[in-house]
């Protein structure tokens, strides 16, 4: 290779680079994560729900000013109903230890890192059993509790696919039904919490 084409072949890259850079910079910026909210931006109706961070709006993180506005937002389109029932949520989290919430966390950012169809599926499951009886919904907690943690794990790994089965291979077993009102399956009539 001579000197000519070498020049050639970074003339041309340089020539490349500052092409790329310009486009880059020229290209519209999306709406990123660190874009800041400011108060005035917010809806009335938004900052009536948001007034208890008002004195601090400006100084918080960006993201944390989206996440309050799209959850002010949320709770502007509930029902009364729902709002009574978000607001016991809300009183049962921050009744939680920190580290329960951080608990809570992790699971959250696993299940949004699952494929949509799983997630459905995790949904649909969820509002079956949230539509039972709440007695039945109650028995089933206690059955799950009075299994050992390492039976506990062991269902967790092998209905999350990681025994190395599919779903399909575990048909549908069920935990064992236990008559929770006579005796609870156990002999002082107590599960374990």
């Amino acid at each position: 290779m001579n000197k000519r084409t070498t020049g050639n072949n970074i003339a041309m890259m340089l020539l490349g680079l500052t092409v790329v850079s310009l486009l880059l910079i020229a290209m519209p910026r999306p709406v990123l994560a660190q874009d800041r909210v400011g108060w005035q931006q917010l809806a009335p109706e938004a900052q009536r729900v948001l007034k208890p961070y008002a004195d601090q709006w400006d100084t918080l993180p960006p993201e944390r000013q989206q996440r309050l506005q799209k959850g002010a937002d949320r709770w502007l389109t509930m029902t009364p109903v729902e709002r009574q029932e978000t607001g016991k949520k809300l009183e049962q989290w921050r009744g939680m230890a920190p580290e329960e919430r951080q608990n809570i966390r992790e699971r959250f950012e696993r299940f949004r890192n699952l494929p949509p169809q799983e997630q459905r599926r995790l949904h649909e499951a969820r509002e079956q059993f949230r539509s039972l009886p709440p007695e039945r919904r109650e028995q089933l907690r206690e059955q799950w509790r009075s299994l050992p943690p390492e039976r506990r794990e062991e269902i967790r790994d092998r209905l999350q696919g990681r025994d190395g089965r599919g779903r399909s291979e575990l048909g549908e077993r069920r935990l064992p039904n236990r008559d929770f009102n006579h005796g609870g399956g156990r002999p002082n009539g107590r599960g374990r919490n």
